[in-house]
């Protein structure tokens, strides 16, 4: 295990204003994920999951506490170096894929690697490997709007790694899938992780899927607990 945790939150704390009451919606939140590890972040809806996901994407801004990334403190960044940071370290999985409708399952992942400046025959191979990883072999050449929602997931996922990212953040990534499917999905994710040793943190109301994996998490008074 990498002695340096490709993610670490310190003492990270996120409140919102409504009504003119302050919310405190994370409170000193501490948390480290490791390389090949999957963790779950599960619990009721507004406990703060997504709030904490986005802080760990510096996709948001705490209002206290360090958000490390790859050992690097992200405190103080513009927001340029947040988005380079992001680009080269973090991978974003949604609960809807946001899959380029007009490109191919293999052109969806070619494109962010020539766009990180990898040339087409090498970017095609890496998208071929991963979407072989998550059972797409066969489906190299289709568009999204020719694929099921369980294979327009696992294309995103697929996605989401293909410029090795060392973190792998994903905000319900089965929630919109039948039993049967949200478990194809869970698998494909599950070889993705372990095949490239990212760091992953889902949020995920599914306690069976949550069941398998290496870690479970919970917020609980604004903090991040271990349960299980």
């Amino acid at each position: 295990m990498n002695s340096v945790p490709p993610l670490r939150l310190e003492n990270l704390s996120r409140h919102f204003s409504q009504g003119g009451r302050r919310i405190d919606v994370l409170n000193q939140a501490n948390l480290e994920l490791y390389s090949g590890q999957m963790t779950a972040l599960v619990g009721p809806s507004g406990a703060g999951k997504t709030t904490l996901l986005n802080l760990a994407g510096l996709l948001e801004v705490p209002d206290e506490g360090e958000v490390i990334i790859a050992g690097q403190n992200t405190s103080g960044l513009s927001e340029r170096r947040r988005t380079l940071l992001r680009k080269k370290h973090i991978g974003l999985v949604f609960q809807f894929h946001r899959l380029f409708a007009e490109f191919s399952a293999l052109e969806n992942i070619v494109i962010p690697q020539m766009i990180g400046g990898l040339k087409r025959k090498t970017a095609e191979e890496r998208a071929e490997a991963l979407l072989a990883m998550v059972g797409l072999s066969d489906r190299l050449h289709h568009r999204p709007g020719l694929l099921s929602g369980g294979e327009q997931q696992r294309v995103a996922i697929a996605r989401s790694v293909a410029n090795a990212p060392d973190i792998l953040l994903a905000d319900e990534p089965t929630g919109n899938l039948d039993p049967q499917t949200a478990d194809s999905v869970f698998q494909a994710l599950e070889k993705i992780v372990t095949g490239t040793q990212t760091a992953a943190l889902i949020v995920t109301h599914n306690l069976q899927l949550a069941d398998r994996m290496h870690r479970r998490l919970a917020i609980q008074n604004g903090q991040v607990a271990e349960i299980g």
